[in-house]
């Protein structure tokens, strides 16, 4: 990076005034206003624009917290020297700062075949991590860009307003971690423009330009032809689609808990769903399915036939893998195991 400590300290500074309170996330902000004295605050830092705009901001923006800051570098080892300059530069820039990193390394025996794996090695890691200080907030850089390659992305496999509400500006994870995204607001061009002026460097990493990987397809070539073809902000109206469609998502969930919980334990009672909304319907069902012991996630297949067999309410047996069954009997819906099948 190279440079000096008081250099960097000022343009620190100043990107805090280039990007204020004001443009984050307001439910970001709001939930960083009701966090616990004390908590830590994790910022996932991979050297790019998004997390190095996103952790000196922080750093900026809320000197009085700036002990409870850290950040984490995850090093994938998949591009060489590359992958180590990008760790060195992380190093570098927090040290600076007085922030304290965690490097985590993939190990050479370790192999990464897709996105979801080196995905699944780094949060891993982070999650280790953030229980061993008791963290609870992992901060990460997504932006409007991200908010529109992941709905194109979702839409092509074809999710429901759970996915397509996703990145969310909070998100609760269920290994007890929040995710926090507050530059949702901004763009990736709006953010780069600020480090510029600020003058703070970042890293590239040149496999996002590729075509190896799903993601960098939709970033690189559908993206951009997405955006000129609507003649419009479309990243604009991708966020707005996000915020609107999670809005839906929340209340057909409170919907489907308040019906879930007055259901006896294990069972759905039928007649009572009988004008229930498919849609909410559907979140029962997942709901039920994830407290029946062994069971493991059903194929779409077999999800969309045991749902209509609920909303029938017509008797069945319907394998939930080995360990047992989905049982329709007088219009409720119960779960038999294959041992107790087996010893009748």
């Amino acid at each position: 990076m190279k440079l000096q400590p008081a250099t960097l300290i000022r343009r620190a500074e100043l990107l805090g005034e280039l990007l204020p309170s004001e443009v984050l996330h307001p439910t970001v902000l709001k939930w960083a206003k009701l966090e616990r004295r004390g908590n830590k605050r994790v910022v996932a830092l991979s050297g790019g624009a998004d997390s190095v705009a996103l952790l000196v901001s922080i750093w900026a923006l809320w000197p009085e917290n700036r002990d409870r800051l850290q950040a984490v570098h995850f090093n994938h080892r998949l591009r060489g020297r590359a992958s180590d300059v990008d760790e060195k530069f992380c190093r570098e820039l927090c040290a600076t700062l007085s922030i304290p990193l965690w490097v985590g390394r993939r190990r050479a025996m370790q192999k990464v075949a897709s996105e979801a794996e080196a995905r699944e090695l780094r949060f891993a890691y982070i999650d280790r991590n953030m229980r061993r200080v008791g963290a609870k907030g992992l901060w990460l850089g997504h932006q409007q860009n991200d908010v529109a390659e992941t709905m194109l992305m979702r839409l092509s496999r074809g999710s429901g307003a759970g996915g397509l509400a996703a990145p969310r500006p909070v998100q609760r994870m269920p290994q007890g971690r929040v995710n926090v995204r507050p530059l949702l607001n901004l763009q990736r061009t709006e953010i780069e423009a600020a480090l510029r002026t600020a003058k703070l460097p970042w890293r590239e990493d040149a496999s996002n330009h590729g075509d190896e990987y799903f993601r960098n397809r939709v970033r690189n070539v559908v993206l951009p032809a997405w955006v000129k073809a609507s003649g419009r902000d479309a990243l604009v109206g991708a966020a707005l689609s996000r915020k609107l469609i999670e809005e839906d998502d929340t209340a057909l969930e409170y919907w489907a808990e308040q019906i879930y919980t007055k259901m006896p334990s294990g069972k759905l009672r039928l007649v009572e769903l009988k004008d229930v909304p498919v849609a909410v319907l559907r979140r029962i069902l997942y709901r039920w399915l994830g407290a029946q012991p062994n069971v493991w996630e059903l194929s779409r297949q077999a999800f969309e036939q045991l749902l209509e067999r609920v909303r029938s309410g017509e008797s069945t047996r319907q394998s939930l893998g080995r360990e047992g069954f989905a049982l329709i009997r007088r219009r409720v819906l119960s779960y038999e195991s294959a041992d107790s099948r087996r010893s009748r």
